[in-house]
């Protein structure tokens, strides 16, 4: 085996598995149900089997709000935490390179700047909390990798951002949407161009982050998304629309160390109009 996907029926997983097809590479793609990453002695099992040489780790769990429900007990703790640590275990043992996904959240969001690869993770709620955890488990354990931080994530095969602002326009002439919190949009094509690109272009193994160029709050991301619809959009702040789980109010990351490699990124806006046409 070539290469594994793990949750490669997710929203990430499944675009890369259509930029693997258009590129002709052969991969075999695991889920839940072919593989449990949270039962160790499975995911070795699988591992000696297969003796995988890259491993595209798009497994996680992702549902914010609900993993605030029962902290440290939850299931993202089992699927972020202990999923991944059974996966860097598995790739080192058979030296397979491992591309590790992980998110803006790591971050507190208090920098008015942009945060580097270099500053450091204090996560504010339990998703970022378990990702970074898988982070470290990634450093400790693999010895060949990449961990990719991205973030806003949008994409064709999954629920986003995107998606629930076209649906509700069908039924809402008006909506609220936060003001106060800046990040940058994500299109899951971009990512998964990148992690292939990673992996071509034997990049220095390490930490990278990876957003589409721009950034912007959310209530500038609804309105660009339905600027074709008639219904408008109101700004509103993180107070008048409580969430279980904390959000960074200001999470936008560098992305220089990715652009000094050479890779090409595209603007949100691109990303956005690109998307919006395969849809």
């Amino acid at each position: 085996m070539e290469i594994l996907i793990t949750g490669a029926n997710g929203q990430l997983g499944t675009e890369l598995r259509h930029l693997l097809d258009e590129r002709g590479k052969a991969y075999t793609g695991t889920d839940t149900h072919e593989l449990d990453i949270t039962d160790e002695a499975a995911v070795n099992a699988y591992f000696e089997a297969n003796q995988p040489k890259i491993v595209y780790h798009c497994a996680a769990y992702t549902a914010v709000d609900a993993a605030e429900e029962e902290p440290g007990k939850h299931i993202d703790e089992q699927v972020n935490v202990v999923g991944t640590t059974n996966i860097a275990k598995a790739a080192a043992k058979v030296g397979a390179t491992l591309i590790y996904i992980s998110t803006d959240y790591v971050f507190d969001g208090t920098n008015p700047g942009m945060y580097t690869e270099n500053d450091q993770p204090a996560p504010k709620n339990e998703y970022g909390r378990t990702k970074f955890l898988g982070e470290q488990a990634v450093a400790k354990y693999a010895e060949k990798y990449y961990i990719i931080r991205t973030s806003w994530v949008f994409g064709l095969y999954g629920h986003n951002f995107v998606y629930t602002m076209l649906k509700l326009a069908e039924t809402h002439d008006k909506l609220t949407v936060v003001d106060d919190q800046f990040g940058r949009p994500t299109w899951t094509r971009t990512l998964a161009e990148f992690m292939d690109y990673a992996v071509e272009k034997n990049l220095d193994y390490g930490l990278y982050q990876l957003s589409n160029e721009n950034s912007c709050n959310w209530y500038e991301f609804a309105k660009e998304i339905l600027k074709d619809t008639k219904t408008t959009v109101t700004p509103v702040t993180s107070e008048q629309y409580p969430q279980k789980a904390y959000r960074p109010r200001h999470s936008i990351m560098d992305l220089s160390k990715v652009e000094a490699t050479g890779f090409k990124i595209p603007t949100w806006q691109e990303a956005l109009a690109a998307f919006k046409a395969k849809m």
